[in-house]
């Protein structure tokens, strides 16, 4: 995981009730295209890559590096979870957090598998980072992601402006090991 310490990566798959959280592999290539080519999925994220674009520079194991999960459904990737130190270029409330971000297909959407996968993926850092505070951010008018964020446990830390929008940022109080 970038930047979390030492965390062993990757982890062996996570299963969850319907899914796998996983490595990505060679076949997840033209997942992570339609992922990031899509119109729907980057209506808050500045908008879609070009197709093209994503086809001569994805790499042939595209997502491979600590941190991001492939989000596995029946064998087939539906979508992406990233877990990552927040940096300078986020909020200063964020810096030297761990951040969660996901990505899922449109088809995926309005079956509660990002809140099954993010959940799985937030038990995993908590087992090997007990304690880690976690932010998201999402756009305000993004209201499937304030959604998530609000059953995921997060709350408001702050609003801003930026990238034309009001954003907003949420941390998840650290989860503290049982005695």
């Amino acid at each position: 995981m970038t930047d979390l310490g030492p965390v062993g990566w990757p982890p062996g798959p996570i299963r969850t009730e319907r899914l796998v959280l996983r490595e990505a592999q060679e076949r997840d290539r033209a997942a992570f295209i339609e992922l990031h080519a899509s119109p729907e999925v980057h209506a808050y994220l500045g908008g879609p890559r070009s197709r093209d674009e994503l086809e001569r520079e994805m790499p042939a194991v595209p997502g491979r590096w600590p941190g991001s999960f492939v989000v596995d459904l029946d064998g087939a990737m539906i979508g992406q979870i990233l877990l990552r130190r927040a940096s300078e270029r986020h909020r200063p409330a964020a810096v030297g957090k761990a951040d969660l971000g996901y990505l899922f297909l449109p088809r995926a959407w309005g079956f509660g598998y990002a809140a099954e996968a993010c959940s799985a993926a937030l038990d995993w850092l908590d087992g090997v980072l007990p304690g880690e505070p976690v932010v998201l951010a999402t756009q305000t008018a993004n209201v499937g992601s304030m959604r998530l964020a609000a059953k995921l446990g997060f709350t408001e830390v702050e609003r801003f402006h930026a990238w034309d929008a009001e954003q907003w940022l949420g941390m998840r109080a650290p989860v503290t090991p049982s005695a």
